[in-house]
């Protein structure tokens, strides 16, 4: 099953972008955020005829997370982050889906930092954390899927020295997405490519997807009983040029039916 995880940036303003990848990468289940649409503007008709089921959770001009399937209707199981600290926000939404359960979550940006942004940013990481280990304690097998709003290392950052005062970057953040890992959590992509350099999103100004200048943000965890059955996982990076395209690229997993032989040593 390939699990992806896109910020469209807007669902009606990039739904020919949104479309056109649907029908070229042929995802099983999308995680979507930055809808920044009400419920009734989400745009369902559109997405059914590409073939996928959905479920949304919508908010006016901002936020907004949805989940598509085309293998199976998303079964929901949670509408809202726990302990959202301003859950009029639309930031969470979860569903078992071909038996795993997918969190789909838009955690908050945090600038400027300091301030009362940066402190609900990691209330909310805090909310999204006590959550998280609920899940891993069911011993199912769950994805946590999403923008993240957090390069977790230096690797995942184009020229870090200029992030040091950043709210994805802050050390208060990358404490909080550590100790969240810390429960027993795998970084997909960065189990896939331990080495190398890529990055999942790319700003509009100075050119900054052709210089490869960018951030990794969209993050996939998956629990103890799922991260064996990982193939592979990659960024759509070319789509992040296609015409009234969103900054972020989208990114995805492929998970077995079976975990995957090894082949032994020697």
């Amino acid at each position: 099953m390939r699990i992806a995880t896109y910020n469209v940036n807007g669902v009606n303003g990039r739904l020919a972008v949104l479309l056109r990848w649907l029908a070229e990468s042929q995802p099983d289940v999308v995680c979507l955020q930055e809808l920044k649409a009400p419920d009734e503007k989400f745009p369902a008709t559109a997405i059914a005829e590409a073939g996928y089921e959905a479920i949304w959770h919508g908010q006016k001009s901002w936020n907004g997370v949805a989940m598509l399937s085309r293998v199976g209707t998303p079964i929901e199981t949670r509408r809202g982050l726990p302990g959202d600290p301003d859950p009029a926000q639309s930031r969470y939404i979860e569903a078992a889906v071909n038996g795993v359960l997918i969190g789909g979550l838009y955690l908050p940006n945090g600038n400027p930092r300091p301030g009362p942004k940066f402190e609900y940013k990691m209330r909310w990481f805090e909310a999204l954390t006590t959550h998280a280990a609920d899940l891993m304690a069911t011993g199912m097998p769950v994805v946590l899927a999403g923008d993240f709003n957090v390069m977790p290392t230096e690797r995942d950052v184009y020229k870090p020295e200029r992030w040091l005062e950043d709210a994805l970057f802050a050390p208060e953040a990358r404490a909080a997405f550590a100790g969240l890992m810390a429960q027993g959590w795998t970084d997909a992509l960065r189990t896939i490519h331990p080495d190398e350099t890529i990055y999942t999103f790319f700003d509009y100004f100075r050119n900054a997807h052709a210089r490869n200048a960018g951030l990794r943000i969209d993050h996939f965890l998956l629990s103890p009983s799922l991260a064996p059955k990982l193939v592979d996982a990659q960024v759509d990076r070319e789509v992040r040029s296609w015409e009234k395209t969103s900054d972020h690229a989208p990114v995805w997993i492929e998970i077995a039916d079976k975990p995957p032989r090894r082949r032994k040593a020697g």
